[in-house]
C-alpha cells in the first residue's frame, strides 16, 4: 500500500456511503451530468472525499462540457497520482488517484485542445470530491 492514510476495506464501507465507497474504492463511474459540482463556478479548494487532501483548486476548473467536472492541474504536483487503466477494452486510458489514500477520483486526458495552459483534462467525479467554499 504505502498511502499516508490506510484503512481497511471494512473502515472505508463504514465512512463511505454505497454510491462514494463503489466510486472511490472501486473505480466506478457516476452518470455524466448528474454529479453536484459538474457546473460548480464557486471560488475554493476540491478535496478527496475519502481522506479530505486538497486535490484541486477552482482556479484551474474549466468547462470542457464532458459531463464531469475538469481541472487542468492538480493543486499540487504530488496531490494525485496516476496509473494506466486498461478496464475498456482496446481503449486505455490514464487513471488518476488521491496520492494520499489512493481513492479513485477518474481519468486524465491529454491533448484535446481546450486550450488550458497544461493540455489535460482531469476528469473527475463530483462524488470523488469535495468543494470548500473561499479556501
Amino acid at each position: 500500500m504505502g498511502y499516508k492514510v490506510e484503512k481497511t476495506d471494512e473502515q472505508w464501507r463504514e465512512e463511505l456511503t454505497d454510491e462514494e465507497y463503489r466510486v472511490l474504492r472501486e473505480a466506478g463511474t457516476e452518470r455524466a451530468f448528474t454529479g453536484e459540482y459538474t457546473d460548480t463556478k464557486t471560488v475554493g479548494v476540491y478535496n478527496c472525499r475519502a481522506c479530505g487532501a486538497e486535490l484541486f483548486r477552482s482556479e484551474t476548473k474549466f468547462e470542457s462540457h464532458c459531463g464531469w467536472p475538469s481541472f487542468y492541474d492538480p493543486a499540487d504536483s504530488d496531490a494525485v497520482e496516476t496509473r494506466t487503466d486498461t478496464s475498456l477494452p482496446g481503449r486505455p486510458r490514464t487513471e488518476v488517484l488521491c496520492a494520499a489514500c489512493g481513492s479513485h477520483l477518474g481519468h486524465v486526458f491529454e491533448g484535446e485542445g481546450y486550450g488550458t495552459p497544461t493540455d489535460l483534462r482531469y476528469c473527475i467525479n463530483s462524488i470523488a470530491i469535495r468543494h470548500v467554499e473561499g479556501a
